[in-house]
């Protein structure tokens, strides 16, 4: 059954389902505008997908044919997933920022076997054990890999500006930390229900209500640039703070208000996990070691493979984060690299 909402002010939303995940859902924004419907993400890349999304627009009286442009917050597949099916469908522009728009190209043109032996050799240097190294090993012949043929952007979203929707006024603010180059979107325009605030807030992966995002490493075969995702997002999460909008539209979840208030609480959660980590490196850690004692949402024999990938980019880039504060440090002569608190 398609799912949508009226969210006011010529803004609803379509709840387009993700396959076997338990997020379940994004929620794509339709917003009018005076040349037809654009998009806010586009939802997972998936027949079943993709035939909500089509009965979702539908539902909110327009089709995918009439569809103008579409703003992706951030190049993951739940977000940028079926943009090239809106466009093969509508001829609509495909926007997004120059930092994720450069990391589709590098999905695209980057072989298989490459990101094999680049996951296989950061999972080494990361601490981890053989066993769960091999499987990457062992694929590195293997000519595919999902999820690389994402639609290339023909169009930049440049911070500060505003992007092309005929009478409306939609600025994009650069929000990098869950990827370089994600995006949120406000929306400077009264609230329909005269909520205080200013204006809405398209807020992507950056803001949710109740989900703090995954703040892992920025992935690149062919960059050595040491990044600090973790400080990316808490510098984004004050400035999205300050924009006080009077209600956020995030894509999962459900809206909400007072941005400010969410921004401490992640603000804070992040200052707790990084006193947490402190006190785990007292003795030296390979990162593997560290996301092996860091609190999850299960326990770490129950996470499956992916997950534990995840986690492990997770806690380097908290470790990333401690190192620049002077709070930690490398032990000298560790192989793999272990860390300690300072």
């Amino acid at each position: 059954m398609t799912k949508t909402f009226d969210h006011g002010g010529g803004v609803r939303s379509v709840q387009v389902p993700i396959p076997d995940n338990p997020l379940g859902h994004t929620l794509v924004y339709v917003v009018d505008t005076g040349r037809g419907p654009v998009l806010v993400d586009t939802g997972w890349d998936d027949p079943a997908s993709w035939d909500v999304l089509v009965a979702g627009l539908a539902a909110c009286g327009t089709g995918a044919s009439e569809v103008y442009g579409v703003v992706v917050t951030h190049h993951h597949p739940d977000h940028h997933g079926l943009s090239a099916r809106v466009r093969e469908a509508s001829g609509a522009w495909v926007a997004m920022h120059e930092a994720d728009a450069a990391i589709v190209r590098r999905a695209r043109e980057t072989r298989p076997e490459r990101w094999y032996a680049y996951m296989a050799d950061k999972l080494a240097a990361a601490g981890a054990p053989e066993e769960h190294i091999a499987p990457l090993r062992a694929a590195r012949g293997r000519r595919t890999l999902p999820g690389l043929s994402p639609a290339l952007p023909d169009r930049d979203v440049v911070p500060g500006e505003l992007l092309d929707l005929p009478g409306r006024r939609l600025r994009a603010v650069w929000t990098p930390g869950h990827t370089p180059g994600h995006v949120c979107l406000h929306l400077e325009e009264d609230h329909p229900a005269r909520l205080a605030g200013r204006g809405r807030l398209f807020s992507g992966d950056h803001l949710l209500p109740e989900i703090t995002p995954h703040i892992g490493l920025y992935e690149d075969p062919d960059d050595a640039t040491v990044t600090d995702p973790l400080g990316d997002y808490l510098d984004s999460l004050e400035r999205v703070g300050r924009l006080t909008p009077a209600e956020v539209l995030p894509a999962h979840q459900y809206a909400f208000t007072d941005a400010p208030g969410r921004v401490r609480q992640l603000l804070d959660h992040h200052e707790q996990r990084l006193a947490g980590l402190l006190a785990l490196l007292r003795e030296p850690l390979t990162p593997w070691q560290l996301a092996e004692r860091m609190e999850w949402n299960r326990p770490w024999a129950d996470i499956p493979y992916g997950s534990r990938n995840i986690a492990v980019s997770e806690a380097e880039s908290h470790l990333r984060r401690l190192v620049k504060q002077g709070r930690a440090e490398p032990l000298a002569g560790s192989e793999p690299v272990a860390y300690v608190a300072v």
